[in-house]
């Protein structure tokens, strides 16, 4: 099977990718939040998140890819350094490749901890944007791990409804579903899988 084309600049995709054999991925809460943490270190440069939901085995963004201009806007760089064009594709390597040295040091494990290539699937329509955001949320609801999705504390569900800061585009979010009712009301009807073009047949039949 031959790789995929790099992420290109500019274009918003539903990137998802599990742990290599359908092992987990993370085991304890810290592993979230570490996670979390090394996203932001490496994607936030070069993404705009607008949903996140992440699970034992497996996880699932939307993501716009920052245009080489919107990095530029966004780096802050002191007097000696030079700005340098970051390549999403690089980026999640590094993130990946940074959360299993991790994760395998914490638990006495070697080699490759997720699937290579990562998934990914560009996201073409505005409807397919809209089904997204409560697909990825109720993900856990779907796979078993949880009766209701909203208890489920590692996505960006909780984010979207709070006023506190986030690193997620929460207002661009809100708009594309209408606003906050409409986030809301959109998340209370199960997500039709089936209806949504290019979700890949292996990840519908994912389980705990």
């Amino acid at each position: 099977m031959p790789s995929p084309s790099p992420l290109e600049y500019g274009v918003t995709y539903h990137i998802y990718n599990r742990g290599i054999n359908g092992e987990n991925v993370f085991v304890e809460k810290r592993n979230y939040r570490f996670f979390l943490e090394r996203y932001a270190k490496y994607m936030e440069p070069v993404a705009f998140t607008y949903a996140y939901c992440l699970m034992k085995n497996h996880f699932h963004l939307l993501i716009r890819t920052k245009t080489p201009e919107e990095q530029a806007a966004r780096e802050t760089l002191k007097v000696s350094e030079t700005f340098r064009v970051l390549e999403p594709s690089r980026q999640f390597s590094n993130l990946f490749n940074a959360y299993a040295k991790a994760f395998n040091k914490t638990y006495g494990r070697t080699g490759s901890l997720f699937e290579h290539p990562f998934h990914r699937i560009e996201v073409t329509t505005d409807g397919y944007f809209a089904r997204l955001i409560p697909y990825i949320h109720q993900n856990p609801q779907l796979h078993g791990f949880v009766d209701d999705f909203r208890e489920w504390p590692f996505s960006s569900y909780h984010a979207m409804l709070s006023e506190r800061p986030t690193r997620v585009a929460r207002d661009a979010a809100l708009a594309w579903c209408g606003g906050r009712d409409g986030f809301v009301d959109c998340h209370g009807v199960r997500v039709d899988v089936e209806a949504i073009a290019g979700v890949v047949l292996e990840d519908v039949g994912e389980r705990p």
